[in-house]
């Protein structure tokens, strides 16, 4: 993910990507503990390969499962299914497979305003036009942070293969981001391009998946 202008910018350029093949089944998973089930958030640029089909960008499940993942009908899909399903739907399609959008969800259940509680971004712009509308009870227990297996690029068990490109992917345990943590509007374009993450806080469960040791994806 490069600035507008490579021979001029001098802003944080990203040189490495994970490529998942959904013919291959590629995938990463990680075994979690206890954490902030109620509060943290996700981010990552994502570039699509294939359209049309279901693929799953993070899963997280113990009994049940919550994921983030762009649909069949090329929308993108948050949904929560535990005893108090919650679901997200775009209206707006997600059909570019020419260039990465970066997709932020910030969960914070503990709000009082329902549609507070989960927050989608696509290239810094909060998305607010959806075909369902459904926001968790106040103080839900997500499925995110808790002793269970986290897989990106897949639901659990397999299936819904991501087919594409993924970048600076990260998992904020224990607070609620804005998309100005992860990315910045290029004042000269408009823009949307990432800045430096590194120096966020993670706390216990989250990461920063930067992909630049390729023996070692999940440095």
């Amino acid at each position: 993910i490069l600035g507008t202008n490579s021979i001029k910018d001098t802003g944080y350029d990203v040189a490495n990507s994970l490529r998942f093949n959904d013919g291959s089944s590629d995938n990463l998973s990680n075994s979690q503990s206890t954490g902030n089930r109620r509060t943290w958030t996700f981010s990552t640029w994502v570039k699509r390969c294939t359209i049309g089909s279901s693929q799953v960008l993070i899963n997280a499940r113990t009994s049940d499962e919550d994921r983030i993942q762009f649909h069949s009908s090329n929308v993108i899909r948050v949904y929560f299914n535990g005893s108090s399903s919650a679901f997200l739907v775009t209206n707006r399609l997600f059909r570019d497979n020419s260039a990465f959008y970066h997709i932020v969800v910030a969960v914070d259940t503990t709000q009082g305003t329902a549609a507070n509680r989960i927050k989608l971004y696509v290239n810094g712009v909060q998305e607010t036009s959806f075909s369902t509308e459904n926001y968790p009870s106040q103080n839900y227990d997500t499925f995110f942070n808790v002793s269970n297996t986290l897989n990106i690029g897949t639901a659990y068990g397999g299936g819904e293969y991501m087919d594409g490109y993924m970048a600076e992917t990260v998992l904020i345990d224990g607070q609620q981001l804005a998309p100005d943590q992860f990315g910045e509007f290029d004042e000269d374009s408009g823009i949307w391009k990432p800045i430096d993450v590194s120096g966020l806080t993670f706390g216990t469960n989250g990461f920063y998946l930067d992909f630049e040791d390729s023996s070692a994806l999940g440095d």
